[in-house]
C-alpha cells in the first residue's frame, strides 16, 4: 500500500505521510495524458476546476463534516487567516482571540500578524492547555485550537471545549493538522464553525500538500473571506471587478489550485476507502501503548511527555531526553525514524496503515541500543541540521 523503503521502521507520519504506492503513477498520467496532452483543455477536460471541492468532500468524510463543507487549496497558513478573519467578522463587538500555549507556532504568528493590521484593540491571549476552558468568559470572540498538540500529543476534548464557547457566545476554530486521519472527528457534531488542516502528515499527500478549510453549512453562505480571490467569486470567468462570493464553501477558494499537488492528494485519499477510523484508533491506540512500555523498560533516561491516558493523546508518543536531538540523529541513522521539537523532545508517530505491533519492539529495541551505548554521542549526530 505505501512506498517505504526495505528495513526502514517510520515513525514519522505525523510530520511527512509516506508514499502510497498509487500515487506516482497517478501524477505522471496526470503530466503526461493530462497537461501534456490537453495543456489548458485540462481544465475541463480533467475536471481540475472541480477539484478542490471534489477532493474536500473525501477529506470531510475523515474529519465528520457533511458533503460539500470542505474546500482545498493554498496552505494551512492562507486557512488560517481565512477563518479567523471571518470569525471575528461574526462577533464583531469582541476583542479576545483565545489559543493556548501548546498551538503551534504559525497559528499565532498568523494570529498577531491580523490583529496588528486589524488595529481594531484585539487581544491574542495565550494560556496552559489545561486551562482554556475555564479562560473561555464572555470576553472571548474566538477559540482558536489546534486539537493535537504537535509536540507531545496532548489531545483537546473538541466536543467540551466547542461547547464551552458556544455557552459563552464565542466562536470555534479547530486546527486538525496533527487529528485528520489520525483520530476520530466529529465536525458536524460538535458544531464548530471553522476547522483548517493540512494534507501531507496522516494523509499522505506528499510535501507541500495543500490544506484545507471547513465552514459550517449554516455560515458557508454569509462568511466573508478577507482573502477574497479570483476562484472564490461567484463567476471567474465573468471577469467582473466587484468581487462576488461564490456559494457555500466555495468562497473560500483563493488561488489557482495545484493540480499535481491535488492530484497526487486525490489518488493518496484513495487508501482510506473502507477504513474506519474508529477501528484505526482502537489499532493507533494498542501500538502506542505498547511503544511507551517497551520504552519505559528499556529506557529509565527517556521521560513520557506524551499523557499517558490514551484518551487524552493523538497518534503519537513523545519523550523528553536531554541529548534528545543526537539521539533521534543516531536513530534515523539505524532506519527507525522519528523527529526531534525542540527543546528535547524525541517525537514518534504512529499509524497503523503502515506500522506494526512487531516494527513497534524493533524500534524500542534500537531506541534501548542508542540510548545504553551512548551511539549519540558522536560529532555527526550532535550537529544540527537546518529540518529537525
Amino acid at each position: 500500500m505505501f512506498d517505504i523503503p526495505e528495513g526502514m521502521i517510520y515513525l514519522d507520519g505525523n510530520s511527512l505521510g509516506p508514499l502510497p504506492k498509487s500515487v506516482p503513477a497517478r501524477v505522471a498520467e496526470a503530466i503526461s495524458g493530462e497537461w501534456g496532452a490537453h495543456l489548458i483543455k485540462g481544465w475541463n477536460l480533467d475536471g481540475w476546476m472541480a477539484q478542490p471541492s471534489r477532493v474536500g468532500d473525501r477529506v470531510a468524510r475523515l474529519v465528520g463534516a457533511p458533503e460539500g463543507s470542505v474546500v482545498m487549496g493554498d496552505t494551512l497558513s492562507i486557512k488560517v487567516y481565512q477563518a479567523l478573519s471571518a470569525a471575528l467578522q461574526i462577533s464583531p463587538k469582541r476583542k479576545q482571540i483565545l489559543s493556548d500555549l501548546g498551538n503551534f507556532p504559525t497559528d499565532l504568528y498568523i494570529a498577531k500578524g491580523l490583529l496588528t493590521h486589524l488595529d481594531q484593540g484585539h487581544e491574542l491571549r495565550l494560556v496552559e492547555p489545561e486551562d482554556v476552558a475555564q479562560a473561555i468568559t464572555e470576553e472571548v470572540a474566538v477559540v482558536m485550537l489546534t486539537q493535537v498538540d504537535y509536540r507531545t500529543g496532548r489531545m483537546h476534548d473538541m466536543a467540551a471545549i466547542t461547547a464551552r464557547a458556544h455557552e459563552v457566545g464565542a466562536v470555534m476554530i479547530w486546527d486538525l493538522a496533527h487529528s485528520a486521519g489520525a483520530v476520530p472527528v466529529d465536525l458536524a457534531g460538535c458544531g464548530a464553525e471553522f476547522a483548517v488542516g493540512c494534507t501531507y502528515k496522516y494523509l499522505n499527500g506528499g510535501p507541500g500538500a495543500p490544506a484545507f478549510i471547513y465552514v459550517r453549512p449554516d455560515l458557508a453562505d454569509t462568511v466573508q473571506p478577507a482573502l477574497a480571490g479570483w476562484l472564490g467569486h461567484e463567476a471567474p470567468f465573468a471577469f467582473d471587478l466587484e468581487y462576488r462570493p461564490a456559494p457555500g464553501v466555495e468562497r473560500m477558494r483563493v488561488g489557482t489550485p495545484p493540480v499535481l499537488q491535488m492530484t497526487a492528494l486525490e489518488a493518496a485519499l484513495e487508501v482510506w476507502e473502507g477504513v474506519d477510523m474508529g477501528d484505526l484508533r482502537e489499532a493507533s491506540i494498542r501500538l502506542c501503548e505498547s511503544f511507551i512500555a517497551e520504552v519505559e523498560a528499556r529506557c529509565p533516561e527517556l521521560v513520557l511527555a506524551s499523557p499517558r491516558d490514551a484518551r487524552a493523546r493523538g497518534s503519537q508518543v513523545s519523550f523528553r531526553f536531554k541529548h534528545g536531538y543526537a539521539a533521534m540523529q543516531a536513530l534515523i541513522a539505524r532506519d527507525v525514524i522519528g523527529d526531534f521539537r525542540a527543546p528535547d523532545i524525541m517525537r514518534f508517530g504512529f499509524t497503523p496503515l503502515y506500522v506494526s505491533e512487531s516494527e513497534v519492539i524493533c524500534a524500542a529495541a534500537t531506541i534501548e541500543e542508542v540510548i545504553r551505548d551512548r551511539l549519540w554521542d558522536r560529532p555527526e549526530y550532535l550537529a544540527r541540521q537546518a529540518v529537525t
